[in-house]
């Protein structure tokens, strides 16, 4: 395979799959298939999931909720998706382990980064929760953190989108995708990949990102294998 480890970033919003909020069973199970293919090859691979299918801190703050209430309401949301996650993955199979960044110790692990790595080394998908623990910083920064201290190859941003376009694809038909893309060009773009505090992380410390539909099954194994599928930035 192309890559021995990688951090796989899921949005909040693909669990809804057709509904309007909430976790579509039938779409989770589908990502832990996809994850399980995957895996039967030896990737080790860390995930991060975002809480936007539930709750967001931003728009809590733009109705006039404290942010930093927002924020952690914001990571709760975040660690239901991840147990949902852990229990399909579970169900097809796999050994996982559900580490946070805040501690609860009834359902999961606190964030240790030599635990997390361990876990990957046995073999285990380590499942990153409730974002780095901090108020004001998003589920993309938290991806690229955990992606940098557990030496993953690459971040894979799972999203319903193909790829990184000119324009928003859903509305604009026009829009171009781009196959591969410097950092430099996004930046002089203003093209949206991650929040600017995670794709500079990603940036400073050398860790490609690739941007690709995760909703169409086996896209994550051909990516896994090294076909080009959606938009490398590096």
């Amino acid at each position: 395979m192309k890559y021995k480890r990688i951090l796989l970033k899921l949005s909040g919003e693909a669990l809804m799959g057709e509904q309007s909020y909430g976790i579509d069973i039938n779409r989770v199970m589908q990502y832990a298939n996809d994850i399980k293919e995957i895996h039967s090859q030896g990737l080790e691979i860390a995930i991060v999931i975002g809480g936007g299918n539930i709750y967001r801190g931003l728009s809590a703050e733009k109705a006039g909720m404290d942010r930093v209430q927002a924020d952690y309401m914001g990571m709760l949301a975040t660690v239901i998706n991840s147990m949902a996650l852990q229990d399909a993955l579970e169900k097809v199979g796999l050994k996982t382990r559900l580490l946070t960044a805040i501690k609860m110790e009834q359902i999961c692990e606190p964030f240790i980064r030599r635990r997390a790595v361990r876990h990957l080394e046995k073999g285990r998908i380590v499942i990153f929760g409730a974002g780095t623990g901090n108020p004001y910083f998003t589920t993309d920064t938290a991806a690229s953190l955990r992606a940098i201290e557990i030496n993953a190859d690459a971040v894979l941003k799972g999203t319903r989108v193909d790829g990184i376009y000119t324009a928003d694809p859903e509305k604009d038909p026009t829009a171009q995708k781009f196959d591969t893309i410097s950092f430099q060009e996004v930046y002089a773009k203003g093209l949206n990949v991650m929040d600017m505090t995670a794709f500079t992380l990603c940036q400073e410390n050398n860790l490609p990102i690739i941007v690709f539909d995760m909703n169409k099954p086996g896209n994550l194994k051909k990516l896994a294998d090294g076909a080009h599928i959606g938009t490398i930035v590096s």
